[in-house]
């Protein structure tokens, strides 16, 4: 017989579970979520965060069904609980104002705070124009200019090409068939150095570089008074003058600048007793030119229309030029909205 006391084969008291952290309850919602195949936005989250989760997952084996329940009925109530929540930072602030505050503001607030502006810097580097990219570009060694090429997109990155020297863009183009073995560490650390280089930049006081601005003035300038501002201009700064002529966009400029598809918007956006005395009112080659050129490519009963009503109609130099005013000011509407793009005046027509 044993010598065991009949109490000592009973089963002791089960330890308690130590409960669980916040931390491994992120965890588990997560886990959950990833396994019914959600959509969990985790690149996101900062650096560290992205990390912690990640080694607290790996620590993890398995949870039971009832803890498993615990925790999401936890994670519901808290959710449904929150009746509002915030950024939780100044980077974070200042990503949900963006365009809603001032750039000096936010620029301020942003040195002040020492946080850099969120989000891929690629994507804020790729929606630079071309001009200020080919700056970037001759400012960087030919490895690194290598890789924001590489980066933005292709349409761009040849039109960036074309505008550099020709030995520069053959190094270039060259250094690019060597980016392969770039890590893609690599390439964040150099967006981030360009994005630093933006960041860094003083504000300007207008958005728009000086021949844009003149030219946008001598849009609505009468044709005389244009006329002798770019005669002025020509003597003072001949290179300076030749850029606010390619700014400018008046009626004479539409067959060199509007797209012949875009035609039909610009009637249905200009009434047609405007288009008529415009049409009537071109008398000067140029003039005439643009009248035929939006003729051509409307409708043809639309065009024999404002034909007809043109031949008879005597309109004042004043008035004709008021006429021809509305309509560059729809299409440069149509530009401003995006509905339209005008063509470099120098390329072909497509």
């Amino acid at each position: 017989m044993s010598n065991l006391s009949p109490i000592a084969t009973l089963p002791g008291p089960v330890a308690p579970r130590p409960p669980l952290t916040r931390r491994a309850k992120a965890a588990i919602i997560v886990q959950f979520l990833l396994n019914e195949n959600a959509d969990v936005p985790l690149s996101s989250l900062p650096d560290d965060l992205q990390a912690e989760l990640t080694q607290q997952l790996g620590r993890m084996r398995y949870v039971d069904r009832e803890t498993l329940n615990a925790v999401i009925e936890e994670f519901s109530e808290e959710l449904s609980s929150v009746g509002l929540s915030f950024p939780g930072d100044i980077a974070g602030a200042l990503s949900a104002l963006d365009g809603k505050i001032s750039h000096r503001t936010a620029a301020r607030l942003r040195k002040e705070a020492g946080v850099r502006q969120t989000g891929d810097p690629w994507e804020r580097i790729n929606k630079l124009d071309e001009e200020r990219i080919e700056q970037l570009v001759l400012g960087e060694a030919t490895e690194v200019a290598a890789v924001m090429m590489s980066k933005i997109d292709t349409a761009k990155a040849a039109r960036v090409l074309a505008r550099l020297p020709g030995d520069r863009a053959r190094r270039i183009s060259y250094a690019i068939s060597m980016t392969a073995g770039v890590s893609p560490e690599a390439v964040d650390r150099i967006g981030l150095s360009l994005a630093a280089q933006l960041d860094a930049e003083p504000l300007k006081a207008f958005e728009k570089k000086p021949d844009e601005r003149v030219g946008a003035i001598l849009n609505y300038a009468a044709s005389a008074k244009r006329d002798e501002v770019l005669e002025g201009l020509e003597e003072t700064d001949s290179e300076f003058a030749e850029a606010v002529r390619k700014a400018i966009f008046t009626f004479a400029n539409i067959p060199d600048r509007l797209k012949k598809a875009d035609v039909p918007k610009i009637t249905r956006d200009v009434p047609a007793d405007v288009l008529t005395q415009a049409i009537a009112a071109a008398q000067s080659e140029v003039d005439l030119a643009a009248a035929e050129f939006l003729l051509e490519n409307m409708s043809k009963r639309m065009a024999g229309s404002l034909r007809e009503d043109a031949a008879g109609m005597s309109v004042g130099a004043k008035k004709g030029e008021a006429a021809m005013n509305q309509v560059v000011s729809a299409i440069r509407d149509l530009v401003t909205t995006g509905e339209i793009e005008l063509r470099d005046p120098d390329d072909e027509e497509e």
